[in-house]
């Protein structure tokens, strides 16, 4: 019986998300991978957090950046993975929240040794949005009355009064 390449893709993904799900993964946040990058160094590791920044397609991969408000890690991610990964935080986005599953790397070769996160499982926890942000009205009555006192000044300045000839 011959098996498609895509089936077994499935299989091998599916089987990755068992272990996150079983527990045979260690779950760290940034600081605590930071702070003992010896300790997880080629382990795997489950971090979860918000992806912010860039979504940086390169070729069959893309690099996110997933921030759980301590710091940010870059992960390193097959396409296949994030096809349901919509939003990246920034001022005017909540980027959406992840679960990653993967090799945690100190010292990448593949990447320059750069610290960073070989995902083989992302699970969207909750999608992004885009966010609203209200104009404060004081602020602004504030702003435009500065303005018009410091363009009186300006012009008091510029426009000295006439001298009388005696």
């Amino acid at each position: 019986m011959k098996i498609k390449r895509s089936t077994l893709v499935a299989f091998i993904y599916a089987g990755n998300i068992l272990c996150v799900l079983n527990g045979n993964a260690q779950s760290a946040g940034s600081l605590e991978l930071l702070n003992n990058t010896k300790k997880y160094d080629g382990q795997t590791v489950v971090y979860k957090g918000e992806i912010i920044g860039d979504i940086m397609v390169r070729g069959d991969y893309t690099w996110l950046h997933v921030n759980d408000g301590g710091a940010a890690i870059g992960v390193w991610v097959p396409n296949a993975l994030i096809k349901d990964i919509r939003y990246a935080g920034d001022y005017h986005t909540r980027g959406d929240i992840v679960k990653v599953s993967g090799i945690f790397y100190r010292s990448c070769l593949e990447h320059g040794g750069d610290l960073d996160i070989h995902a083989s499982a992302v699970g969207k926890i909750t999608s992004g949005n885009s966010i609203h942000h209200s104009t404060d009205k004081e602020k602004l009555r504030t702003a435009i009355f500065s303005s018009m006192v410091m363009l009186l000044f300006y012009i008091l300045k510029e426009y000295p009064k006439p001298k009388k000839n005696n």
